[in-house]
């Protein structure tokens, strides 16, 4: 009982603390441009929460969530651009007038309204992965397989964009003017924005914390390690699988929704093979099986990125590689994992035990017939 209110005590601290850095800290040492620039980064660091329960707790290598992330993003892109269609009393996006186009596509009508818009984030996202997973995991597709499939989803949906004059095409949407009533050039709604976004991650956090206890946590772990015992114990792997996979669609379609009012655009290479193979190297780096791991190290990467990117343009991607090499050759448990060696070695708990001593000598054996 003692154990358990201690790990629930530094929980409720480590939010404290992460509340206080995002919500205090963080807006008073930042300039506008790079708060809004970390604001960019706590949205990979949502994505990066949920690869951390499909990939670290399920064992499910997903190489793909660049689809989730893109649908999110170009629904709440859709919303944007009708919202600032109906503010200039057009009828089409502007970049369609420029296209010829004079009707809005079917697809796109319902999300000029706001309710649907939120709607289809939250839904859209998990409805597709929970169809895929059902269509892969209950084939038992998995491993190597899953990886190659889920990657090849995101480039085959990152090409059938760019041949959609209707979303863009190439270039994307961009040039948002208004997010659910706000101005997006007024400097006090950027921080609102941050916020929201600084809010969504500590949220998510919880919930995924919460999850990664319950009992459904600990037979996702299990599914991981031994997926025939359980199958045996009467659970079905697949439905298990489903779950993650889908909450993790969830949170990168919310990621991907707050991102486009940020940054202010959405392409298809946005949510390609490139970024999904980025935000699995942010969780590898961080430490896949840990809670925080997957966020701070998809803030440290795409921080890095944006530093060195700056200075270095054309070395960062030779930068990453030989990152992503080292962690996972020498720490594959991530840098989270290289925290908890180092407090280990620091209390002593990795020292081999002492050699065992010389067996004692048998005693002799007391003779038939003579007493003691």
């Amino acid at each position: 009982m003692r154990g358990f209110l201690t790990t629930r005590w530094k929980a409720y601290s480590g939010f404290a603390i992460a509340a206080v850095l995002l919500f205090a800290v963080a807006p008073a040492v930042l300039s506008d441009f790079r708060l809004n620039l970390l604001g960019k980064f706590l949205c990979f660091g949502i994505v990066a929460v949920g690869i951390g329960l499909a990939w670290g707790r399920g064992g499910m290598l997903t190489l793909g969530q660049g689809v989730f992330f893109g649908l999110g993003a170009y629904i709440m892109a859709m919303h944007l651009k009708i919202s600032d269609a109906q503010l200039r009393g057009d009828d089409v996006p502007d970049f369609m007038q420029i296209a010829g186009m004079r009707d809005l596509p079917g697809y796109w009508v319902p999300f000029g309204s706001p309710v649907v818009t939120i709607l289809g984030i939250l839904i859209v996202p998990p409805l597709v992965a929970v169809l895929l997973g059902l269509g892969v995991f209950k084939r038992k597709v998995k491993g190597a397989y899953f990886a190659i499939l889920s990657q090849a989803l995101a480039a085959a949906f990152a090409i059938l964009l760019v041949g959609q004059q209707s979303t863009g095409g190439s270039n994307g949407l961009n040039r948002f003017r208004s997010f659910f009533g706000l101005a997006l050039n007024d400097p006090v709604n950027r921080r609102l924005l941050f916020f929201i976004v600084a809010g969504a991650l500590l949220v998510i956090v919880a919930l995924t914390r919460q999850l990664m206890y319950s009992r459904y946590g600990e037979l996702l772990v299990a599914v991981r390690d031994q997926e025939e015992r359980v199958r045996f114990l009467g659970y079905d792997p697949a439905n298990v699988k489903v779950v993650a996979y889908a909450v993790a669609a969830l949170f990168a379609g919310i990621a991907g929704a707050l991102f486009v009012p940020i940054v202010g655009i959405i392409s298809p290479a946005d949510i390609g093979i490139v970024p999904s193979i980025a935000f699995l190297t942010g969780v590898a780096i961080g430490g896949r099986t840990t809670l925080l791991g997957p966020v701070l190290g998809a803030v440290a990467v795409a921080w890095a990125q944006t530093s060195l990117s700056e200075n270095f343009p054309s070395g960062w991607v030779y930068a990453q590689g030989i990152l992503f090499i080292v962690v996972v050759g020498f720490f594959p448990a991530g840098l989270a994992g290289l925290v908890t060696l180092l407090r280990r070695r620091g209390r002593g708990d990795d020292k081999d035990p002492a050699p065992p001593g010389p067996a004692p000598e048998p005693a002799p054996a007391t003779p038939v017939g003579v007493s003691s």
